[in-house]
């Protein structure tokens, strides 16, 4: 039967996609590859590359990245309508997206969606934030403690309780946001327990304690934030 893949392609190194993930890749008749903006090359598709057959079909899209939502649903449900069309055709058709397709994906929006319409399956990738714990060697977290994830985006209040009642937090895409966050935590005294890496296992990788970092520094697009209360990070 043929089926509509969702498929995590992991943070930036093409080595860390799954196995499942390539195997899936290279049994696809059509991928679906996003574009936040008409014209440019999308990480995603970049990240997969080394994997994809010659003989795939490659559909690129445009995802608008703006506020208007009445823009973005319309972009997904014609989008979602052109899968649903090539799946019911017999197609295994592919979409590819950043770290894992469950954590602020826009695959997510699709496949709610197509509701139904056809099979579907999701691959699971590894996150940014997961990656970044691995890199540093330092758990998400242990035993009792608490973890919360959250997009910088989030009500500046709901970021800040997260902060006051989490042993760990993640902040993605923290350059949204960066100078208030910055704040609060320094007002708590937490700057050197906060990491910062953008571009996590991409080859522009960089990692920072936040004490390193200006508040007015304008970030990578790719920047994660790791707050670990019981780790005091060293400093450069």
């Amino acid at each position: 039967m043929a089926t509509f893949y969702g498929i995590g392609v992991g943070p930036g190194d093409s080595d860390l996609l799954t196995l499942k993930a390539v195997n899936t890749l290279q049994a696809l008749d059509i991928l679906y590859v996003p574009q936040a903006h008409k014209g440019q090359a999308s990480v995603a598709e970049r990240i997969a590359m080394p994997h994809l057959p010659a003989t795939l079909v490659v559909k690129r899209r445009h995802f608008p990245m703006v506020k208007d939502l009445t823009e973005k649903q319309q972009s997904w449900r014609e989008i979602a309508t052109e899968i649903v069309a090539d799946v019911q055709d017999g197609k295994n058709v592919g979409f590819v997206t950043l770290g894992d397709p469950s954590v602020y994906s826009t695959y997510s929006y699709l496949v709610e969606l197509i509701d139904h319409q056809i099979d579907v399956q999701t691959i699971a990738g590894i996150s940014a934030f997961s990656q970044i714990a691995a890199s540093i060697s330092v758990p998400l977290t242990l035993d009792d403690e608490l973890l919360e994830v959250l997009p910088a985006t989030a009500d500046l209040t709901t970021i800040e309780k997260a902060i006051d009642v989490n042993d760990n937090v993640v902040i993605m895409k923290i350059s949204a946001n960066f100078p208030a966050i910055y704040d609060l935590l320094a007002q708590r005294d937490l700057l050197q327990h906060a990491i910062l890496i953008s571009n996590a296992s991409m080859d522009q990788q960089t990692k920072r304690t936040l004490a390193d970092i200006a508040p007015t520094e304008k970030l990578p697009y790719f920047s994660t934030l790791l707050l670990k209360k019981r780790v005091q990070f060293a400093t450069e």
